[in-house]
């Protein structure tokens, strides 16, 4: 099995990668969102704003200073 990253052969343990850089490399794109997949449904991008628009209202949730 080859390490989806870089291609090299996988080490057991880290499989299915090959070294935990690599591991560490796809948890980054995860957070990244760069595994999204993007839509064009507009019904998604008013329901983004609207919970944006709440989320700024909320006295309740944390701020970053």
């Amino acid at each position: 099995m080859a390490c989806p990253i870089c291609d090299k052969k996988t080490i057991a343990e880290f499989r299915p990668f090959c070294s935990r850089r690599c591991g560490n490399l796809d948890l980054g794109k995860w957070l990244d969102g760069g595994y999204a997949i993007p839509s064009t449904d507009p019904d998604d991008l008013d329901d983004l704003t609207d919970a944006l628009e709440k989320a700024a209202e909320d006295p309740d949730l944390p701020r970053l200073s």
